[in-house]
């Protein structure tokens, strides 16, 4: 870049801005951790693929619109755990939802599958994510993806949640996750996220990440 200082030319070389650079580190960090993950679970994530064909038939890959960061749509990925058409009896059991606000969830959701409550009590359904983390859709870390619906009830804080890409887990997952039953609680936790996110913090929810899936709290 040329400046002029006291009428002489001058050129200005410009250093990335530190929030660039963090920006760089944490998505070099997302897919060198999504590969490996990947490549060393494959094996495993093949025989995956190969029982939920063989329980809950055709179909293995549920795909979902989510809203990720700054609120752009994506399609996520998740291993089926409900039988086919579940989105379509949602209806039917509105009356039936545990948690307040947007957010539709219930503990013993009839729609899920023998082999669903397995893969979802050791979270095993949300693996093929780490093909979102290597798109660039979504982080190891982060607040959840949200559905566009639910999106659309949001108030301006709570968008705020959505200025981070979204992760595979987060501080939600490891602090109760359906357990947790209020909005606005959960808001506040990505929101207190995303208000001090850094390496430190992202690491260590990563590493409690393990004893709470090993743990199945608050998994349904």
């Amino acid at each position: 870049m040329i400046d002029n200082f006291g009428g002489v030319p001058t050129l200005s070389i410009m250093g990335p801005r530190p929030g660039e650079v963090r920006a760089f580190v944490q998505r070099t960090l997302d897919m060198t951790g999504a590969a490996l993950l990947l490549l060393l679970g494959s094996p495993f994530l093949i025989a995956l693929t190969v029982t939920i064909r063989i329980f809950n038939g055709p179909g293995v890959i549920f795909k979902q619109v989510r809203c990720g960061r700054y609120g752009r749509e994506f399609v996520l990925y998740k291993f089926r755990t409900m039988v086919h058409g579940a989105d379509k009896l949602q209806d039917e059991l509105l009356e039936k939802n545990e948690m307040t606000g947007p957010v539709f969830k219930i503990r013993n959701d009839p729609r899920v599958t023998r082999l669903g409550r397995l893969l979802r009590r050791t979270s095993l359904d949300e693996l093929p994510q780490l093909f979102n983390v290597l798109k660039g859709d979504m982080s190891l870390v982060g607040p959840r993806p949200p559905i566009p619906s639910e999106v659309e009830e949001y108030s301006l804080a709570h968008r705020r949640r959505l200025a981070v890409r979204p992760g595979l887990t987060g501080l939600w997952q490891v602090s109760g996750r359906n357990e947790i039953s209020d909005f606005e609680e959960w808001m506040e936790m990505d929101l207190q996220y995303v208000d001090g996110r850094n390496f430190s913090k992202d690491l260590r929810i990563l590493l409690k990440t393990i004893p709470a899936v090993l743990r199945g709290r608050g998994a349904s």
